[in-house]
């Protein structure tokens, strides 16, 4: 038995309404003495979710790409999976694919990478169904029909009028949609949901777990939701197995699990979501903070800008005071990282003002003042040069800052970070997303700013990953007295992170003030919007259990003496 199973019963015992069903999973690559995945037992039963959990490279994925024939040819899988009693791993290719595309369903990641950018989307959901009907479908006008009752299915407003648009006149939330259309073309009976709301802002990530969990109930469907986040899936699943290394290590119904997580990688993925003991908004710990008034560090005023007739941001106003830490939030297209790239220069301005210590700032912007503002973009990956090495790019923006030997500074700047000096010898492509993104806080702190836009830095990392990443600016804050303009569109970091912050809609500043201000008693009816779509809600305890995690724990390389708690909502 499962020594962290909350069912008392082994996975290998499974009811008799089992849908699909993993036995003894193991997959490895070529001559590597560990598999990536070991020993994977679980179930899910007819209209039932099962969330599977787990930081990345903890095997989720490859476990359910595995199972059902979508690994890749190098993968050596042994186990069973049984789907309708059926094992899925002695079905020959194609009955794999009429399977698949029959009674079971995939929505991935990323709608941009799974769409073909130069196909309609009714071509593309037209293959879809054509593909696995076995017998000639009933015309060509049958076929729109059909299509477009999918997409009015999955919230596409107007679909018979969109039938024949490409994928990039859909928003993010809306190509994810199409995709989940796609999954349900043929009425399957399980849908496989591989982190489908990740880097979606909050309330398109709330309209598609409530999209998710209607479709359910009206096709009886079982769902596999595969999340890094347990905030997220505590919303919409009704049983979680937690993932580490290849191996399930818990698994219970999610009240069970949530309230009373036993294995200690399940604790450490609730602390890093803030949700085991964390305050509800409004009762945040950073409420107890001592921090003293400090002086305007950036001012801005009357801030506007437009692209063509289209304005972007109208009379913007805001301070950000030394040390300070301003969050601004709002969803995707209300204009956040046009403001960003307006403070750090990059972009000039119609009308306003804007000084850095009482200094007018002018675009392009001189020497000293591009140094003075440091901007960490949300994908390291892309920020970073693939074919420089990690030393040789912080020797190269060492060096405008007039270092001739930039060796023992580099090391420094690593050190800082929290990350091994030895690393300089090493390329991007050969670092973790969470490495990377602690390179490109070196880098922006190699020229000693006294502001950083830090643009979305964490959206694009795990639940943990950020934990860590959040953290690190803490400390730094502390060691240096940096300002931080932090741009999400997570109202839940925000409440457990910023001192201040700014609410941005349709490119107006609708709200601003102090966290706990704004979260006890939001005034703007969107602020009131986006604080109802943080996920994890309904598990959160009352404000009189709150109290502050204890995130050191979560980060070895920083001291507990010297860590600044998160302040978990």
């Amino acid at each position: 038995m499962d020594e962290y199973s909350h069912t008392g019963a082994s996975e290998a015992s499974f009811p008799h309404d089992t849908l699909f069903e993993i036995r003894q999973l193991h997959v490895g690559f070529g001559n590597a003495s560990q598999p990536v995945v070991s020993g994977v037992s679980l179930h899910v039963r007819r209209g039932e979710t099962l969330a599977l959990v787990g930081e990345s490279g903890s095997g989720k994925s490859i476990s359910l790409l595995a199972a059902t024939g979508l690994a890749s040819r190098q993968a050596q899988v042994s186990g069973a999976v049984l789907f309708e009693g059926q094992d899925l791993l002695r079905l020959s290719d194609r009955e794999l694919r009429r399977l698949r595309g029959a009674r079971i369903g995939y929505v991935f990641q990323d709608p941009q990478s799974n769409l073909h950018p130069y196909q309609t989307v009714y071509e593309q959901l037209a293959e879809a169904i054509l593909v696995h009907t076995p017998r000639p479908y009933p015309g060509r006008r049958a076929l729109r029909q059909r299509v477009t009752e999918l997409l009015t299915e999955v919230g596409i407003r107007d679909a018979a009028h969109r039938l024949d648009d490409l994928p990039r006149q859909f928003s993010g939330g809306m190509r994810q949609r199409v995709m989940i259309a796609m999954a349900l073309a043929l009425e399957p009976a399980l849908l496989i949901a591989d982190e489908p709301t990740t880097a979606l802002d909050v309330t398109v990530q709330a309209q598609i777990l409530a999209l998710l969990k209607d479709l359910q109930r009206r096709h009886g469907l079982a769902v596999i939701f595969v999340s890094h986040d347990l905030a997220v899936v505590s919303d919409i699943a009704d049983r979680i197995a937690v993932m580490q290394e290849g191996k399930i290590v818990e698994s219970g119904s999610t009240e069970q699990l949530l309230a009373q997580p036993r294995h200690p990688y399940s604790r450490r993925l609730l602390h890093a979501a803030g949700l085991a003991h964390g305050a509800l908004p409004g009762t945040s710990a950073c409420d107890t903070l001592s921090r003293p008034a400090a002086a305007p560090l950036l001012h801005v005023q009357g801030l506007t800008r437009s692209f063509g007739e289209r304005p972007v941001l109208s009379d913007i106003n805001l301070e950000i005071a030394e040390g300070e830490i301003f969050g601004l939030v709002g969803e995707s297209g209300s204009g956040k990282t046009t403001l960003g790239r307006l403070i750090a220069g990059l972009d000039r301005p119609d009308h306003g003002t804007m000084t850095l210590q009482r200094t007018a700032l002018q675009v392009p912007y001189p020497p000293a003042t591009r140094h003075a503002i440091q901007v960490v973009f949300q994908d390291p990956y892309a920020s970073l040069n693939p074919h420089r090495r990690i030393g040789a790019m912080l020797a190269e923006i060492l060096r405008r800052r007039g270092v001739a030997q930039p060796a023992r500074e580099i090391e420094r700047l690593l050190q800082a970070v929290r990350l091994d000096p030895a690393l300089a010898q090493r390329l991007p492509v050969q670092l973790s997303g969470g490495q990377r993104q602690r390179v490109a806080i070196a880098r922006a702190l190699a020229l000693q700013p006294r502001l950083i836009i830090a643009d979305e830095p964490v959206s694009a990392l795990d639940i943990t990953t950020q934990a860590e990443i959040l953290q690190l600016l803490l400390q730094l804050r502390r060691e240096t007295g940096l300002s931080l303009l932090f741009i999400t569109h997570d109202l839940g970091v925000v409440a457990r992170f910023c001192d201040r912050v700014g609410v941005l809609q349709h490119g107006v500043l609708v709200e601003h003030g102090a966290v706990a201000s704004i979260f006890a008693q939001p005034a703007h009816a969107y602020t009131r919007q986006l604080l109802a779509a943080i996920p994890g809600q309904r598990l959160r305890p009352p404000p009189a259990a709150s109290a502050p995690l204890p995130t050191a724990a979560l980060i070895p390389i920083v001291s507990p003496s010297a860590a600044p708690a998160l302040c978990y909502a």
